[in-house]
């Protein structure tokens, strides 16, 4: 499975912002944003293209176009925190939504909302900043798959190592594009040194 763990000063930078725990939710929506915009120049590096031709103001010039359909999956609430980056930067993607509930006691996550577009033959980017356990995450890439995704790419702020493992073992051909592989869970299943709950910061709540 490919696993990319962005090598980036400016992403560090705004890592650093995201992890501090005084960074108001103000401040943390633009900065999410311009993270996931690294996250997803980085997530598209090798997307298939077709040669096109253009004419500058000068001449004709040869280029390419992406040849492959978008679906933007924001894992609700936190992922939507990262959706308009991505649309900023693909703006012909559609979008769906799968929503997920953790139980706080037993750090399970309950699926209550999938709603997808045709996925047949398109590329997923799944937008779920925290992969923690990989509960979620291997719900929600299952649901993709499922419904005829070619490949699926997840994007994520911070990662575990355990949830990285856990994906891998059942979806070898999921691509993951992170800001950081952090070091491990604690026994609340949250991740350390992490940023707390992404969602909560976001918006305030």
């Amino acid at each position: 499975m490919p696993l990319t763990v962005l090598d980036h000063a400016l992403a560090a930078h705004i890592l650093t912002r995201l992890r501090d725990h005084a960074t108001p939710p103000e401040a943390y929506r633009p900065l999410t944003r311009a993270l996931t915009q690294i996250l997803v120049t980085e997530a598209t590096r090798n997307l298939p293209v077709r040669p096109i031709s253009v004419r500058t103001p000068l001449e004709e010039t040869e280029g390419v176009a992406l040849d492959t359909q978008i679906v933007a999956v924001p894992v609700l609430r936190a992922g939507l925190g990262m959706l308009d980056a991505v649309l900023e930067l693909l703006p012909g993607a559609t979008v769906g939504y799968v929503g997920m509930a953790r139980d706080e006691a037993t750090a399970i996550a309950t699926a209550y909302y999938c709603k997808l577009p045709p996925m047949e033959a398109r590329t997923a980017i799944l937008l779920d900043p925290m992969l923690a356990t990989g509960g979620s995450a291997a719900w929600a890439v299952n649901q993709l798959y499922e419904a005829g995704a070619a490949s699926v790419i997840q994007l994520c702020v911070v990662a575990a190592p355990e949830g990285v493992a856990r994906l891998e073992e059942s979806f070898p051909r999921l691509q993951i594009v992170t800001a950081a592989l952090d070091r491990e869970l604690n026994d609340h299943k949250y991740i350390l040194p992490g940023l707390g709950d992404f969602g909560d910061r976001l918006y305030g709540t």
